[in-house]
């Protein structure tokens, strides 16, 4: 299996909490980018502390409660299906500071990290404040849920996304990449993806390459997996009868989203 690509864990961490994934420096190529996904039982709670970190909690599916010092935002998430294709709520607590998310209702949530030293505001980023856009054109078409893009100052380093794309389409297409810290032409992300499929049988392909060949992995991603990007393009193909959703978080030096596309496939974005 390709070192990219991670399964499920389902590792119980206390009653009632269940850690899905847990990519971190320790265990990945990953330096900017931290993920995790927990699955909480209702009344469960999961505490955490951070250290030089900052964490944006999205609630994926269900109803939680967060709390960060004299901070209290009850009852927030929108949906039981991330296929529901609404936003969805999600809470932003900056580094040296401890949050507690307690389920009110069987809930997934994404943890997403990256590093920061300057403290700003715990902030609710409510549903209704995601930034909505529908992105492509022929069998390129994707819809997009902006949470924190880099238009948005809540976060220092943080740039979180959820993207939907129906089959038949590729999405984060021309491959792309944003690997150089060559600005104003390229910024230096890492990135991770958190998968799920509808029907959840499904499956999706995705390619992480970089121009020398150097790394040059095809996996095919099932209902739960994470791919992470260190590096490369990193197109996702959607075959025929099934909807796929990601949470894509990016981190780097320098938080703007400046891509390169693939000069060879660049192309089609010009086509008549």
């Amino acid at each position: 299996m390709s070192k990219l690509l991670r399964k499920p864990m389902q590792e119980t961490i206390s009653e009632g909490v269940t850690l899905v994934h847990d990519v971190n420096k320790k265990n990945s190529d990953l330096r900017y980018v931290g993920f995790k996904v927990i699955d909480v039982e209702p009344g469960a709670k999961y505490e955490e502390t951070l250290e030089k970190e900052e964490c944006c909690i999205v609630a994926l599916t269900g109803k939680i409660n967060v709390k960060e010092g004299n901070e209290s935002f009850e009852n927030i998430g929108t949906r039981e299906s991330v296929f529901e294709k609404k936003p969805t709520d999600s809470v932003y607590v900056s580094n040296d500071r401890t949050y507690e998310v307690e389920a009110v209702t069987k809930a997934r949530v994404a943890l997403c990290y990256s590093p920061s030293e300057k403290q700003l505001p715990t902030k609710l980023i409510k549903a209704e404040d995601n930034g909505i856009e529908d992105r492509g054109k022929y069998s390129n078409k994707r819809h997009v849920h902006n949470i924190l893009p880099d238009s948005d100052p809540s976060a220092n380093s943080l740039l979180v996304v959820e993207v939907f794309t129906e089959g038949g389409n590729f999405s984060s297409y021309p491959p792309h990449k944003h690997d150089q810290d060559n600005l104003p032409e390229e910024s230096f992300l890492e990135e991770s993806y958190y998968h799920e499929m509808d029907p959840p049988q499904g499956f999706v392909f995705q390619r992480v390459y970089t121009d020398d060949r150097s790394l040059d992995e095809t996996m095919t991603v099932e209902n739960g997996d994470v791919v992470e990007v260190p590096v490369g393009y990193h197109p996702v193909g959607v075959p025929d009868g099934y909807t796929s959703y990601y949470l894509n978080v990016m981190a780097g030096p320098t938080r703007i989203w400046k891509f390169h596309n693939d000069p060879d496939h660049e192309w089609i974005l010009d086509r008549k």
